[in-house]
């Protein structure tokens, strides 16, 4: 983190920061100075670290996904609110940075093998930002090289066919891996093993997304024939990590506490974490979790729907939906016997705050969660941390629990999964999470709610439970929404927002079981206060005369339902985000996204 603190000084004097791709690099520091040696381009490199994902962007990541209710509905989900005006993230400045590097990264001083890590390094942070730009628009133009202000026809060409864009990606993912030295104790640099790790996440992405989307007209249509060659890749580059990484699930301490760890310390956990972004309160590099997760007005207010949370498997292993008379069980009694990482990710049973002194009871708090399911999973628990940017827990960026996920997945899509890979990965992360059964042999029947709600085209029974174990596993992680996109499952966005079950009206609730009452809703007139009780108006209509966006299913009684006054509307055209208007504007030989023009 400190070479990246310095690299941001250096950007400011140095190469890195040019908005267009056509741009001369400034410096202060001459070419011969700063390629001439291995310092020299350790501090370079450095810059390209600004491309990865600060820790702000990874705890609100999951801000849009089919199981967050939110204060509001995304503009990009609702019916005509988001266009090619709205859009943004055409940018190449970092990849003219890397270019730049790549090409002039040759000075005979320099060792080969000392050249070619860095290469390495500058070729990872190339495919990831090609990565990305792929996701978020598709085709998209290939810059292997920097260009020149007068090369017209280059700055304004059209976008390369994908194929060749995602081959170029892997190619240079290849020769990180290949180049890249394999030690850093800190988990904050780019490694061999960050290289394979990433190449597991791309090449699953690329090969379930040609695999789901090749139909005629689809986005991926005439690349389904080479779907299974990328998630062979994803499956090479899985086992190649796990077989030589070194790295393993986190089991320190009790089952109550091992996986929620990752999430709140303030080191990384070296044995799980690949990559992460290292937070240290000395050097006032601090993110605002807490804030953003505990605030009314700061964050979305961001919750888990019921329809989620009913995923997450008994401790027996079993599914929760499987239990007659579950969906009007009460919250205090339905989080009761479950899949131990439930706790360690919502607000519930024994979780308690510091608050100045001695651990208190802190069940839901209703000023910030609209269903009852509050998550906890990037916050600290001291209070005192809930007012800015003051938390100085790491924020994982990848971690090995995925690659074990990305493994199971590409082998079930290419049917080769067995009953050891079975427990070698699902099994593994269940008996973290404290469950008893099913850890090792695959499925044979397919969970009936999960085809219901979420997969109804999946027969599979094992890849229907790699994909409940990968919800669970890396929710607010930041990695729903790709994967929505790449299962072509967008619709699921539109789900009601929906929350725990009441029973009556006017009637306390304890959510955590400690005799204490916690929550009351009403409508109409407010009853008598009482102490310590938290009122949640669910009239039709509230006092303004407005429709109120938080009522019960059924009336009187029923699942809490957040915003379900206001349309969200899914259209295939969503899995791609048009181009911005103004590029389209500067570059005419470019191609709007489909659905956009």
């Amino acid at each position: 983190m400190k070479k990246i603190i310095l690299s941001i000084a250096i950007s400011a004097t140095f190469i890195y920061g040019c908005k267009k791709i056509d741009q001369d690099p400034k410096a202060t520091a001459s070419k011969e100075a700063v390629f001439s040696s291995e310092k020299g381009l350790q501090l370079y490199a450095a810059s390209f670290y600004n491309s990865l994902p600060a820790a702000n962007d990874v705890v609100r990541a999951d801000n849009m996904a089919d199981y967050a209710a939110r204060t509001d509905v995304p503009t990009f989900l609702t019916a005509n609110g988001f266009s090619s005006q709205q859009s943004s993230g055409w940018d190449w400045g970092a990849l003219r940075n890397i270019n730049y590097f790549i090409e002039n990264c040759t000075h005979p001083a320099v060792p080969d093998a000392v050249k070619q890590n860095y290469i390495g390094i500058a070729r990872f942070f190339r495919a990831v930002f090609y990565f990305e730009k792929v996701k978020r628009f598709g085709n998209v133009p290939w810059y292997g090289k920097t260009i020149g202000i007068s090369d017209s026809a280059q700055l304004y060409k059209k976008q390369d066919p994908r194929k060749l864009v995602m081959d170029s990606v892997l190619a240079d993912l290849d020769f990180a891996i290949a180049n890249v030295t394999s030690t850093d104790a800190t988990r904050s640099m780019v490694t061999k093993y960050v290289a394979l790790a990433f190449k597991s996440r791309i090449c699953l992405f690329e090969g379930t997304f040609r695999k789901y989307h090749s139909a005629a007209g689809g986005l991926a249509e005439g690349l389904g024939n080479t779907a299974n060659e990328w998630l062979t890749e994803a499956v090479n580059a899985s086992a190649a990590l796990i077989k030589d990484g070194g790295f393993k699930l986190n089991t320190a301490g009790s089952t109550d506490l091992s996986y929620r760890q990752l999430f709140t310390s303030q080191l990384p956990v070296t044995t799980e974490i690949i990559l992460s972004n290292v937070c240290d309160a000395t050097q006032k590099v601090l993110n605002d979790a807490n804030w953003y997760w505990t605030s009314a007005t700061y964050g979305s207010r961001l919750s888990f729907t019921r329809t989620f949370v009913n995923t997450y498997l008994k401790i027996d292993g079993t599914p929760f939906t499987a239990t007659p008379g579950y969906q009007t069980m009460p919250f205090a009694e339905e989080v009761k016997n479950r899949d131990k990482r439930l706790q360690q990710t919502i607000r519930m049973g024994n979780y308690m705050r510091i608050n100045g002194g001695a651990p208190e009871a802190a069940p839901p708090v209703f000023s910030y969660t609209y269903t009852g399911y509050q998550p906890i999973k990037w916050c600290l628990d001291d209070v005192k941390l809930d007012g800015g940017t003051l938390n100085d827990n790491s924020i994982s960026i990848i971690r090995y629990a995925e690659i074990l996920l990305n493994l199971a997945e590409a082998k079930a899509e290419l049917g080769t999964l067995t009953d050891a890979d079975w427990a070698a990965t699902i099994g593994a992360l269940r008996a973290r999470a404290g469950i008893t059964g099913g850890l090792t042999t695959k499925p044979v029947v397919a969970d009936p709610y999960l085809q219901a709600n979420y997969f109804k085209d999946i027969t599979d029974p094992a890849l229907l439970e790699i994909r409940r174990e990968r919800g669970i596993e890396l929710a607010w992680e930041g990695l729903r929404f790709p994967d929505l996109i790449r299962w072509k499952l967008g619709n699921l966005l539109t789900q009601t927002w929906n929350g725990f079950y009441v029973a009556e009206l006017n009637k306390p609730m304890d959510l955590n079981g400690d005799g204490q009452n916690d929550v009351l809703f009403y409508s109409g007139a407010a009853p008598a206060p009482i102490k310590g009780v938290t009122f949640v108006n669910v009239s039709p209509t509230l006092p303004n005369g407005n429709v109120n966006p938080q009522r019960l299913s059924e009336g009187t009684k029923g699942e809490i339902t957040w915003l379900t006054n206001i349309e969200r509307k899914w259209e295939d055209k969503k899995y791609l985000y048009p181009i911005p208007l103004s590029d389209m504007q500067m570059n005419t030989r470019l191609d709007q996204n489909p659905g956009w023009q």
